[in-house]
């Protein structure tokens, strides 16, 4: 179903930097008219020293009902928030906005949910597994909070910023995950490897993880999506491990976006 672009279309940005590899604009604009929505959803290219100034200027614009929010702008956009979801608030972190009925912004982060949602999809259920998890930004966050909810026996975390690492682990044992522990990136030993860092998007950076200690009874999983297929995934694949990749991730957030944007809250 295609609506038309007039008067009436109710307006969503996506704000990143960069923007162009995101896949949001189409898919979700797709997504929302599929449902009836007059809607269309922009990409919006913003550097961090301007997100603060280019949300608060979003506020007065009556037709945008939502922002997404994406890398490397999640934590800045929570503080402008009124109201969060549990998580969100837990994360400090947000990559949904949602006009209150007062005109304010309701904030959910849903990178955690809809990458679990992808690794159950492809048939791993991380309760009770040994997880190696590499990334301490928004998204790894979010992952390794959904992690140790799910119930994981192990999370490793590592991360070359020691410091966002370090906070990452404490904040999970203070919330009662004592599993969460520093870890390497070497990922003999786990049941599930997760890359939740930019690594494998440049091409020419070395693997998150060493490669050569995958075994083929692990699952791993890729928050990036260009390419779909790093060459993480690409290794794990050709020694028999199950995979998700971030367009899985994508695929797997995208109704639990559209229900946010139209009122409800994910579980």
């Amino acid at each position: 179903m295609s609506l038309g672009l007039g008067g009436a279309t109710r307006v969503y940005v996506i704000v990143g930097d960069p923007i162009a590899q995101v896949k949001a604009p189409r898919a979700l604009t797709a997504a929302l008219q599929s449902r009836g929505h007059d809607a269309i959803v922009v990409p919006i290219h913003v550097s961090p020293d301007h997100v603060d100034r280019f949300i608060d200027t979003m506020g007065p614009i009556r037709n945008l009902d939502g922002i997404i929010v994406t890398v490397p702008h999640k934590f800045a956009a929570s503080p402008h928030c009124a109201s969060l979801s549990d998580r969100a608030r837990f994360l400090g972190a947000v990559n949904m906005m949602r006009r209150n009925p007062d005109g304010s912004w309701d904030g959910d982060m849903l990178d955690g949910v809809s990458f679990l949602a992808a690794m159950r999809l492809a048939g791993r259920d991380p309760a009770g597994q040994r997880v190696l998890h590499v990334g301490a930004g928004g998204a790894g966050r979010a992952i390794a909070l959904s992690l140790a909810e799910a119930g994981v026996r192990d999370l490793a975390i590592h991360d070359e910023d020691t410091v966002r690492r370090d906070d990452l682990i404490a904040q999970l044992h203070q919330a009662g995950w004592t599993a969460a522990r520093v870890g390497l990136p070497d990922p003999a030993g786990a049941d599930i490897v997760v890359n939740a860092t930019p690594s494998g998007m440049g091409g020419d950076e070395p693997p998150p993880v060493d490669i050569t200690r995958l075994s083929s009874t692990m699952h791993v999983g890729d928050v990036i999506t260009v390419p779909e297929i790093t060459p993480l995934l690409a290794h794990a694949r050709s020694i028999g491990c199950t995979t998700q990749s971030g367009i899985d991730m994508f695929d797997a957030q995208l109704d639990l976006m559209v229900n946010f944007l139209k009122g409800q809250r994910a579980g």
